[in-house]
């Protein structure tokens, strides 16, 4: 196996354990907050014995240390309200849908914090990608909700990607992801006192058989995972890597349906919706080079 055959198989693994997450999110009985309490404690300890992190977040100034932190409770935000759309939905595949919609919020948030021109060809996707959630919106009321809250858990999600994507230049990745992982761990720590008067968690700690999915979820699936997407880089093209991520959701889905059944509690609106919403979504990244390649040939910058 050559270094490229290597690094296509680090990042479908790797994208894989991300798809997982949600299927581990539906089983482990803790309520969101808790869940992604232990969650960052767990991958936190676990990215700290990969070489050369704490040196990393010494050469990081401590301006900059701030802005991941900020990033972090965002990422923090973003998981309680992606397992929370699980928890009220009690639905994997409705919550990854919602999900995929994480490239159409990227796409106008962008331009508004990086200052770069909005492309015709994102409009394009978004169009696609807003049908998508109006046919979804037909899997019935009970729903209703759990996409309110999975579309707001996506929006978070292409928050703290454009913002890692503008600072993250220069420094060590995973030395940030630490950063960024604790910051989310002391901001819920912090808040406990006050969300657990609006948003009561039964338990704090995982019990029983929790133990072992919730370190699946810390370790393997966000410890591992993004070690493994990191390396990938190093060989991949950003254009693979981005049509590699944007399959997390097709896998998520694929496997809620496998291992939870959840197609039976599914009609066709969602299975359509879900299916343009997809498409669009692994289109993007092919459409964008497409006419990266056309303006370059023109002399369009």
């Amino acid at each position: 196996m050559n270094n490229k055959q290597k690094a296509y198989l680090q990042m479908h693994i790797a994208v894989f354990l991300f798809g997982f997450t949600a299927i581990l999110g539906k089983l482990i009985t803790l309520k969101e907050i808790a869940l992604v309490w232990n969650r960052l404690w767990i991958a936190v300890l676990g990215l700290l014995f990969i070489p050369g992190v704490i040196r990393g977040i010494q050469h990081i100034p401590a301006k900059k240390r701030w802005t991941f932190a900020g990033i972090g409770v965002i990422v923090a935000l973003h998981w309680i309200t992606f397992y929370g759309s699980i928890k009220i939905g009690n639905s994997a595949s409705i919550t990854l849908a919602c999900f995929a919609t994480t490239t159409l919020f990227t796409s106008f948030l962008e331009p508004l914090i990086t200052k770069s021109k909005i492309k015709p060809i994102e409009v394009l996707i978004g169009a696609f990608v807003i049908l998508g959630i109006v046919l979804l919106s037909g899997v019935g009321e009970y729903y209703y909700k759990a996409i309110a809250v999975g579309l707001l858990s996506a929006l978070l999600a292409a928050l703290f990607s454009v913002l890692n994507k503008k600072h993250i230049i220069g420094f060590n990745s995973i030395s940030i992801s630490v950063i960024e992982l604790a910051a989310g761990f002391l901001f819920i720590s912090l808040i406990m006192p006050f969300s657990s008067n609006y948003f009561p968690q039964e338990n704090w700690l995982p019990q029983g058989t929790d133990w072992p999915w919730i370190l699946t979820l810390g370790l393997l699936c966000t410890s591992l995972a993004y070690v493994l997407a990191l390396s990938s880089l190093k060989e991949l093209s950003a254009f693979v890597s981005n049509l590699s991520i944007n399959l997390e959701p097709v896998y998520g889905i694929l496997l809620a349906i496998v291992i939870l059944g959840e197609a039976e509690d599914l009609n066709v609106d969602f299975f359509l919706g879900t299916s343009i919403i997809l498409l669009a979504v692994i289109l993007h990244p092919i459409l964008n080079r497409l006419d990266n390649q056309r303006r370059k040939k023109k002399g369009i910058t």
